[in-house]
């Protein structure tokens, strides 16, 4: 796994009316502190990419859909650097261990597209607040050739 990003499985607990699932709780060991909660969007055969953050980790859940989320570790004193690494993220309900969260901690390139649904949103939880003068977002394009990575072939797209 890349040097600092961290999984946790999110139990989903089912009853008559439907179901409850606990994202990030403060007492969570991946838990560094709050900047804000918000939901982004991929719909099918565009990747969300590339992008990452000096200061903040961000923290993705899957809320609808299935995403294909791939990172990529840029980062040259880092033990796992040029390393790449995807995790497909299930909206609840789904099996158990299919719900996850994943921390991209700062300078972890990171992409997502919609795979084998229509649209995937998810849900992330930065440890930074977005500020709209001077955001801390560096990006790349989506089909950079500075990363090893080759989206599936129906991803025509990228932004």
């Amino acid at each position: 796994m890349i040097q600092g990003v961290e999984v946790k499985n999110l139990k989903v607990i089912p009853d008559e009316r439907g179901f409850l699932m606990e994202i990030l709780r403060s007492d969570d060991p991946m838990f560094e502190r709050f900047g804000q909660v918000y939901m982004t969007s991929c719909k099918k055969g565009i990747a969300k990419a590339w992008h990452y953050h000096k200061e903040q980790s961000d923290h993705f859940a899957c809320l609808y859909g299935t995403a294909l989320i791939v990172l990529y570790d840029m980062r040259k004193n880092s033990p796992t650097f040029k390393a790449v690494e995807e995790f497909i993220l299930r909206a609840p309900p789904c099996n158990e261990n299919e719900s996850m969260l994943v921390k991209i901690p700062p300078k972890v390139v990171h992409g997502f597209t919609a795979l084998n649904c229509d649209e995937a949103r998810i849900l992330n939880i930065p440890t930074v607040l977005y500020r709209y003068d001077n955001p801390d977002e560096y990006r790349f394009s989506w089909n950079s050739k500075d990363i090893p990575y080759n989206w599936p072939s129906y991803v025509k797209s990228g932004g």
